[in-house]
């Protein structure tokens, strides 16, 4: 297999196709598209995203200091797509994509009610880098859908149908996994005819 070189640029992919819900000192709430959010700590839970100053969202972010992480199913993708092409300055995203905001339990930004999860974030530090700035965030509370918590109280994210962002396209994640985490050094376990000997 032979690779291409190209010029250094942002090419991780895929990534998840989030809505982020935030709101200013008057109440207005906005709601845009990220596709550049990660993970950065556990203890405490902390999450990344990375904002164009330019954005709405980024001025009601930097002003309230709160923000919500919507995981969007893909029956919501031309929402999402909608969401990001498409400014606050310029229309109400919410009302124009019939979205439901409810309130959160930790922080004074609503979330959306159509998204079976909703990530409650509080800003710690932000970080200008160049075109984007980098806002770290405390998680402060998730809400997951009732429906997607199995009889042992296990989260199943993949009944959640959610998306990801590839390189200028949305995919629908599978159902099925692939492995799970330690399965590669996973001892077998015997099986119960050789147990019986």
């Amino acid at each position: 297999m032979t690779k291409i070189n190209f010029k250094g640029s942002a090419m991780l992919n895929p990534v998840p196709a989030v809505l982020i819900t935030s709101k200013n000192s008057e109440g207005k709430v906005n709601v845009f598209t990220v596709g550049w959010v990660g993970t950065a700590c556990t203890r405490p839970p902390m999450v990344t995203v990375a904002i164009r100053p330019e954005r709405l969202s980024y001025a009601y972010i930097k002003e309230l200091g709160e923000f919500v992480i919507n995981l969007p199913s893909k029956d919501l993708v031309k929402t999402v797509d909608f969401c990001g092409v498409r400014s606050g300055k310029n229309i109400d995203k919410i009302k124009e994509c019939d979205l439901t905001l409810e309130d959160s339990e930790k922080v004074q930004v609503p979330g959306i009610k159509e998204c079976p999860v909703t990530i409650e974030c509080r800003v710690k530090n932000i970080t200008p880098l160049g075109s984007h700035d980098l806002f770290l965030a405390e998680v402060l509370a998730v809400n997951v859908e009732d429906t997607l918590i199995d009889d042992n109280g296990k989260i199943r994210l993949e009944k959640a149908d959610l998306i990801a962002y590839s390189h200028g396209e949305y995919f629908s994640l599978p159902s099925k996994p692939l492995g799970k985490f330690g399965y590669s050094v996973q001892k077998r376990k015997k099986s119960k005819s050789k147990l019986k000997k």
